[in-house]
C-alpha cells in the first residue's frame, strides 16, 4: 500500500517506527506492506515511488530538523505538489490542528481525496471546522475518510461507540476529552494554584503550543463535533459548540467541589445541547478519572450507561490508531 505521509513530527516517526517493528507480523497476519512514497514536513519533502527506508526517514529528521535531507538531491515540494504528483494509494494527515482555517490539513485532504486516495487524518481541525463537507466528499470520491486517532489517542473511543455498540441508539455523551486540562485541574485538587498546575503541566510538554487550545477547551470542542457527527449524526461545526474554558476555575471552586464530594473536570457533552465547560463530577463516577487521563461515558437507550477510559494522547499511542484505520482501509479494499 503507497503512502504520502504530510506531517513528520512525534506522531509520524512514532507510525515509521510501528511499520519497521511491526514488518513482518504486518504482512503475515493482516497482508499490509506498508510503502511510504513521500514525506513532507514544515521544512521540505522527499518521495521514492519504490518506498522510503523508514529507518532512515527518522535518523534524517532527528539530525537535520527535516527530511527534506533524506536524498542527495534535495526535495522543496510541498504537500499538495506532492499530492498532486506523486502516485498513492493512502494520504495519512497529521500537521498540526488549525482551528482558524483549518490549513493546510483542509488543502491536503481533499485534494487527496479528489484524487481518489483514502484518506487517514489525525489532524483535527478540517473535522472541526468541515466533517458534513468532508464525508460528502469522500463519499463523491469513492474513499474512505478515517479519523479514530482525533479522540481518545490510541484509546478506540470513536470505534467503540460505532461498532461495539452497534445496534444500540446512544442517546448521550459526556467525557474528559482532554488529558492536559485534566491533569492542571488533578493538581490544583492538590492544593497548587493554577498557575503553578499550568507551570507544571508546561515543563511536562503535556500544554499545546498554542495553549488556548487546551485551556479554553478548543481542543475539547473539535472533538465533541467529530464525536457528534460520527455517533449522534448531527451535523455540526465548531462554532455550534458552547465552549468555555479552564482559566477562570479557582481554587475555591475547587474546595467548593469537595466539600460536595466531587472533583471539577472539563466536560464535554452532548445531551440537549453541545457543551464544553468545567462541572462538578462526583468522585465516586467512573468519568472522574485523573491525570492525563480521557474518560467518556456513552448512555443508550438499552444498555445503560458504559464508561471507556484510556490515555488521550501519546505519539505511539496515536500511531497505532493510524495503523488500526490502515488495517480497516487494508480490508475494505481487498472485500471489493
Amino acid at each position: 500500500m503507497r503512502i504520502i505521509l504530510c506531517g513528520f513530527g512525534v506522531v509520524g516517526q512514532s507510525l515509521v517506527k510501528l511499520f519497521e517493528s511491526r514488518s513482518d507480523e504486518l504482512y503475515s497476519k493482516y497482508g499490509l506492506k506498508p510503502r511510504v512514497v513521500g514525506v513532507f514536513d514544515s521544512k521540505g519533502s522527499t518521495i521514492d515511488p519504490s518506498g522510503l527506508n523508514f529507518k532512515k526517514l527518522v535518523d534524517t529528521k532527528k539530525k537535520f530538523g527535516t527530511v527534506k535531507n533524506y536524498a542527495s538531491i534535495k526535495n522543496s515540494m510541498s504537500g499538495v505538489e506532492m499530492l498532486k504528483n506523486v502516485e498513492a494509494d493512502v494520504l495519512i494527515e497529521t500537521t498540526a490542528s488549525n482551528y482558524k482555517d483549518a490549513e493546510p490539513g483542509m488543502t491536503h485532504i481533499t485534494t487527496a481525496m479528489k484524487r481518489g486516495m483514502h484518506v487517514i487524518s489525525v489532524n483535527k481541525g478540517p473535522l472541526a471546522l468541515a466533517f458534513p463537507s468532508l464525508l460528502e466528499l469522500a463519499t463523491y470520491n469513492q474513499v474512505m475518510l478515517k479519523f479514530s486517532g482525533t479522540v481518545g489517542g490510541g484509546t478506540p473511543i470513536l470505534d467503540y461507540a460505532k461498532n461495539s455498540l452497534s445496534g444500540e441508539r446512544i442517546t448521550s455523551f459526556a467525557g474528559i476529552l482532554n488529558g492536559t486540562t485534566n491533569y492542571i485541574l488533578t493538581n490544583m485538587g492538590t492544593g497548587i494554584s493554577y498557575e503553578d498546575a499550568l507551570k507544571d503541566a508546561k515543563d511536562k510538554g503535556y500544554v499545546e503550543a498554542d495553549e488556548s487550545l487546551d485551556l479554553d477547551g478548543l481542543d475539547a470542542a473539535a472533538k465533541l463535533v467529530i464525536l457528534a457527527n460520527w455517533i449522534l449524526g448531527i451535523k455540526v461545526t465548531l462554532p455550534d459548540i458552547n465552549c468555555t474554558g479552564i482559566r477562570k476555575v479557582t481554587l475555591d471552586d475547587i474546595k467548593k467541589a469537595e466539600k460536595n464530594n466531587c472533583s471539577i473536570k472539563l466536560i464535554a457533552s452532548s445531551d440537549k445541547e453541545l457543551v464544553v465547560g468545567p462541572k462538578e463530577i462526583p468522585n465516586d463516577d467512573p468519568l472522574c478519572v485523573n491525570g492525563t487521563l480521557n474518560a467518556i461515558a456513552f448512555t443508550s437507550e438499552h444498555s445503560g450507561t458504559q464508561t471507556i477510559i484510556g490515555k488521550g494522547a501519546g505519539g505511539t499511542e496515536t500511531a497505532s490508531s493510524i495503523l488500526r484505520d490502515l488495517l480497516d482501509i487494508r480490508q475494505e479494499i481487498a472485500r471489493d
